[in-house]
Order: C-alpha cells, then sequence, then structure tokens
C-alpha cells in the first residue's frame, strides 16, 4: 500500500491567505524552513491504478495537478474511483466540486456527514455514487483495499453548529478512517477532541497512523492573536499540554506515526523549531505535501 501526502495544513493553508502571523511571515518570506502545504488529504492505493482520496480539500485541482499518479489515464477517465470523507467540514468537501465534470466515483462517509452533503444543493452537480461504510460494515473498494469509518469525539461543522452544540460528540459528525489491503492497515484522523475506546482501538492496531496535529498547544490562537476558541472548543485535542496526543501517540506500535493537519499558528510547522524537535524526538514525524508513505 502507499499513500502520498496530497495537503498537510489546516482550513486555509500555510500561510493562510489573510494571515502574517509569526509562523505564516516566514512561510511568506519563502524561508525553506517553512514550505507551504495546502488543506489536509490524502491518496492511498494498493496497485499504482486505483486511487481513493480521503478528504476532498478546496485545494484538491492544484493537488491533482501537482501528483502525476492521479493524473487522467485518457478522456474524462481518472484513477480517482472513490473519495472517503472524515467530516463535512468546509476544508474537506469543497472540493468535491472540482470533482463535477462527469467523472462517476463512490462518495463515502458516515452517515450524518452524507446528510449534510444531501442537504445542500450544490453537491448535486457532482456525480458521485453514496455509500456509508462502518467499522461494522467496511467496503470494498477498486484496487483490493477496504474502507472502515468510526466516530472519533468531535463536533458538527462551523455552518452546522447550534449554540449548545456538542463538542465530543461520538454520533458521526467527526471520524476516523481504516483502510486496509495486502495485510497492512493505515489510519487517518485528522480531527479528533479527545482519546475514546474507537481512537485507541484503530490507532493500535495499525501500522501507519496519519493524526490531528492542529495545534500544539490549546490555546495557541488566542495566545497568537489571530483567534478566540481553543483547540478543543474547534473539535482538536492539542499535541502537548494537559491531554494532549504527543505521549499517547509516541507509544503506538505502529511503524510511522504522522502528525497531518496542522493550523497556520503551530510553529510544528517549521523545521527545526523547538516544537518540531519535541514532536520529532518522540518518533513522530510531521506530514508535508508530497510525502510519500509505503506500507
Amino acid at each position: 500500500m502507499k499513500a502520498i501526502v496530497l495537503g498537510a495544513a489546516a482550513g486555509g493553508g500555510f500561510p493562510q491567505w489573510n494571515c502574517r502571523c509569526r509562523v505564516c511571515a516566514l512561510a511568506w518570506s519563502r524561508d525553506p524552513r517553512a514550505p507551504w502545504r495546502t488543506q489536509s488529504s490524502l491518496a492511498v492505493t494498493l496497485d499504482d491504478e486505483s486511487w481513493i482520496v480521503l478528504n476532498a480539500s478546496p485545494d484538491l485541482g492544484s493537488q491533482i495537478r501537482t501528483t502525476p499518479a492521479l493524473w487522467p489515464r485518457a478522456e474524462r477517465q481518472s484513477p480517482i474511483g472513490t473519495v472517503i470523507l472524515s467530516s463535512a467540514e468546509i476544508d474537506h468537501v469543497a472540493g468535491l466540486l472540482t470533482l463535477r465534470e462527469r467523472h462517476p466515483f463512490d462518495l463515502v462517509a458516515l452517515a450524518p456527514v452524507l446528510e449534510a452533503i444531501e442537504a445542500n444543493p450544490i453537491f448535486a452537480a457532482v456525480p458521485a455514487r453514496r455509500m456509508i461504510a462502518t467499522a461494522a460494515n467496511p467496503i470494498a473498494l477498486a484496487g483490493g483495499l477496504t474502507a472502515e469509518l468510526f466516530p472519533v469525539p468531535g463536533k458538527a461543522p462551523l455552518y452546522l453548529e447550534e449554540s449548545a452544540s456538542r463538542l465530543e460528540s461520538e454520533a458521526g459528525e467527526a471520524a476516523g478512517i481504516r483502510i486496509g489491503g495486502a495485510g497492512r492497515s493505515l489510519v487517518y484522523i485528522p480531527g479528533c477532541a479527545a482519546l475514546s475506546d474507537s481512537v485507541r482501538d484503530a490507532a493500535e492496531s495499525a501500522d501507519v497512523v496519519f493524526f490531528d496535529g492542529t495545534l500544539f498547544t490549546d490555546d495557541e490562537m488566542i495566545r497568537s492573536g489571530v483567534g478566540e476558541k481553543t483547540g478543543r472548543r474547534m473539535g482538536h485535542m492539542p499535541i502537548t499540554g494537559p491531554g494532549g496526543s504527543l505521549s499517547w501517540l509516541a507509544k503506538l506500535p505502529a511503524a510511522q506515526k504522522i502528525y497531518i493537519h496542522l493550523n497556520n499558528t503551530n510553529s510544528a510547522l517549521i523545521e527545526g523549531s523547538p516544537e518540531r524537535l519535541v514532536i520529532e524526538a518522540a518518533g513522530i514525524a510531521v506530514a508535508y505535501d508530497g510525502m510519500e508513505v509505503r506500507l
């Protein structure tokens, strides 16, 4: 199995188009320590012919153009046969509109995510067959892969939030994705508000784990002066601090553990930064666009 990181950043990308925080400023200056990243997405294959895309970011068109493995093979014939969504957040679904040009594919997600898609008439232009996958009902994919989805603690997308929105709901608004094939498995969890039994079980049995690295500390956006919410309020547990993911992730038996979906304020985006060194010392990598992982 092979996975290509199409995008490693959180919503807004890196640098974010309207931000010149300390971390973004380094990227805008084209400092080689802070390479640009597009919004979070993976492409996975077992046979190098059929590809599955995990999350359709708003940058999907440019991600395809910079990834030769995803280039069309003939007229209106893309190797992308399936798109799997971990949530209905804008930075995970807006790229579906890039795939509207008469190319049929399967769209896989948990029921609440598909309901959000169906409720928005703009997605009627996307010629996808909707499919629900769960851990109890895995779906066989083209090329010999299987997909299982499991709820992870999270919340409804911002545009669907209500004043009393649950912040650690496990009703299916946020999901982890397990891709299996040839005796190997990859788990992709770009958004997770807290560790749960389903998250632990999936990650502890995987060969490769891509995990939510949105913020290094829970109050990072507040301290950076760019927001008023903590990471947990946005549905993301921090890397460090009380209840952080770093110590847990470091102890997992997976051969490769990788932080993905990093916010533009996260100093771990900078090579050689103290934050990056802490992560690397724990045996964990930080994803970058174009990164290839083989299982």
